[in-house]
């Protein structure tokens, strides 16, 4: 399984391919905005939850601070629980520390629970070149991944596709009915499969929520038990996680598991919130410590608060750029709004177009459960790539036509009169082509009879 696209494309254009099939848009959109709508119930519950997500952010804004000094904490602690701790600055590294584990141990069967980490690292491909067969026991993922697909949202990573589309998987990979849809058969006949692949399992692999420097313990969470059931059975552990998952205190956890399930899903909490403190008796734990252009991240004043986050997917469920386009059209492997900061701080010049996947409303801000800022640095994004001289000629142009519009009163109100006349009479093709990509998927609003200016004139008081 790939989880990149081979051929890059911009965010428009792959978003135009998501918006072509209507009836799926809107499926996706109202699917995503109903989790959205739970997640502000479950935040409604608790009168104290604008404190909790000040705490939360205060505290990450401090690890950041301490970043150095926290890993190695952790890292000395973990080591006196028996855990062997490595440092990996690239994906690659990251691949080959978890590589050779395997082949220390003649290891040929792995299984895996959710992680973003592994997938921004591609270690699914990697180990499968070399011999060793990766099963995702995560029901979404598996299912992205009987697909050759990469995930489309970093919580629920399926949300793209329909059940008649898995009825037809499963049919065709694990021999379930034909044209079977039942959630609760489909999910029966994928849980028979999985366990077989736990049994089997030589090593698992983890992510990790949380990890905490005053223990030398982390916290995953989920809500399959797969974790649980995928590092119990094999005698290896290896969990991997980005250096930016460090918290300080055991004390500072509830602050985040309260507030982590609400906003990713609407729950009071994760089924599963499991503490690993060592290995299993005669077994190994790993902990990998990656890097990955984090530390430039640290090092930039503008986007150094997008390493808080906490990958609740929130900022996705609520924004309206992602619900209509899909998490594949961001060629990211975290998309939405904190995807379309992280990706670019790692490579401006592939992912130039994510900023601009914005409508620069808020409601990312105002929804992510450590407070980042979210949009701000969308914004500031759209400035650094004009800076780099990466911004398209096609944005150039308009934004100098823009400027000269705005800045001349009577040239813009002269513009809105016209429009306000002419754009009704003209024939459809003439509003509706290629020169308007704005109209692709959307209709104009009917034309106000009087402008603003007009309507402020007759309502001022005299």
């Amino acid at each position: 399984m790939s989880d990149t696209l081979t051929v890059h494309h911009e965010h428009p254009e792959n978003a135009s391919e998501f918006v072509a099939n209507d009836s799926r848009a809107h499926w996706h959109d109202q699917s995503l905005w109903f989790v959205r709508s739970k997640r502000d119930k479950a935040a409604s519950t608790l009168p104290e939850w604008e404190e909790l997500r000040a705490r939360a952010s205060a505290i990450k804004q401090h690890a950041m601070s301490r970043l150095g000094d926290y890993l190695e904490e952790f890292e000395r602690n973990a080591q006196k629980r028996g855990v062997t701790v490595h440092w990996a600055r690239t994906p690659a590294e990251h691949n080959q520390i978890i590589l050779d584990i395997l082949e220390k141990h003649s290891a040929k069967k792995v299984v895996k629970s959710k992680s973003m980490l592994t997938e921004e690292c591609h270690l699914n491909p990697f180990l499968e070149r070399n011999g060793v067969e990766v099963v995702d026991t995560d029901l979404g993922e598996w299912i992205v991944q009987l697909l050759h697909q990469p995930p489309s949202h970093i919580v629920m990573p399926a949300i793209h596709i329909k059940r008649e589309e898995i009825g037809e998987l499963f049919h065709k990979h694990i021999g379930t009915d034909a044209g079977a849809t039942d959630p609760p058969y489909l999910v029966n006949a994928a849980r028979g499969e999985l366990r077989r692949k736990f049994l089997n399992a030589d090593v698992g692999i983890t992510g990790v929520n949380f990890a905490i420097a005053e223990t030398g313990g982390f916290v995953v969470c989920t809500n399959e038990g797969n974790a649980d059931l995928g590092v119990s059975l094999p005698k290896v552990h290896i969990a991997c996680m980005g250096i930016e998952k460090i918290i300080p205190r055991a004390a500072d956890l509830g602050v985040f598991l309260r507030l982590l399930a609400r906003s990713a899903t609407g729950q009071p909490i994760t089924t599963y919130s499991s503490h690993f403190h060592g290995p299993v008796e005669g077994g190994e734990m790993h902990i990998i410590l990656v890097d990955n252009g984090r530390s430039d991240i640290l090092g930039s004043p503008d986007f150094r608060r997008s390493l808080n986050c906490i990958r609740c997917g929130a900022c996705m469920n609520t924004c309206p750029v992602y619900r209509r386009s899909g998490g594949h059209s961001y060629e990211t492997t975290v998309p939405g709004p904190i995807g379309s900061i992280l990706a670019p701080s790692r490579d401006a010049k592939t992912h130039k177009s994510l900023p601009f996947a914005c409508s620069l409303c808020g409601s990312c801000s105002d929804v992510c459960p450590v407070k980042i800022d979210l949009h701000t640095q969308l914004l500031t994004w759209r400035k650094e790539i004009f800076i780099r001289g990466l911004l398209p000629w096609k944005k150039r142009i308009g934004m100098k036509f823009g400027r000269i519009l705005f800045a001349n009163t009577w040239m813009f109100t002269t513009a809105g009169r016209i429009g306000r006349w002419l754009v009704p009479k003209l024939p459809r093709f003439m509003v509706y082509n290629s020169l308007n990509p704005w109209g692709k998927q959307r209709e104009l609003p009917p034309m106000p009879k009087q402008s603003f200016r007009q309507l402020y004139q007759q309502r001022k008081p005299k």
